[in-house]
């Protein structure tokens, strides 16, 4: 239950609650600041990509029993150390938002799972690149595309004498 306190009557009375509080305040901070214990890790290793290799399962495992898999679609593609920091590929700014979004729980089952200290993680996102060859429209155009990347299928063509008409 909240106390009631009494409207000061002029300026003075007015200065003397206000100093009253701001030293409850303090006195306040003081034994809490007292009480509070904080655990610090020292004995952590730095982050390499022998470590990053060996977590990377327990990681995208930790995601999938959450059922995100967005998260787990950007951890499809395998994060590299590149001067001292985790780099993930993303492809478009979906991707990227959520990559952002998943930054500080990635950051902490890593280090917990590796047992390492402070590192950071950076995003690069990868658009697809449309591929320079011509699109293959027609039949014809599929066929010389086949023959190209299996030499046997211009060779049974030659001794069949099959056409390319279909």
């Amino acid at each position: 239950m909240q106390k009631t306190i009494a409207i000061p009557k002029n300026l003075g009375q007015t200065k003397q609650l206000a100093e009253q509080k701001a030293k409850e305040e303090l006195q306040n901070a003081k034994t809490k600041v007292s009480e509070e214990v904080v655990e610090v890790k020292v004995e952590g290793r730095d982050l390499t990509q022998a470590i990053l290799d060996e977590v990377f399962t327990q990681v995208k495992e930790h995601f999938q029993k959450l059922g995100k898999s967005m998260e787990v679609a950007i951890l499809g593609q395998a994060m590299k150390m590149k001067d001292g920091a985790v780099v993930l590929d993303v492809m478009g700014h979906v991707q990227e938002e959520l990559a952002l979004k998943m930054k500080p729980e990635l950051v902490r089952i890593v280090r917990e799972l590796g047992n390492v200290n402070h590192f950071r993680v950076e995003i690069e996102i990868k658009e697809e690149l449309e591929s320079e060859r011509n699109k293959l429209y027609t039949s014809t155009d599929k066929f010389n595309f086949l023959k190209e990347k299996h030499a046997a299928l211009g060779e049974f063509q030659r001794r069949f004498g099959l056409e390319t008409d279909f």
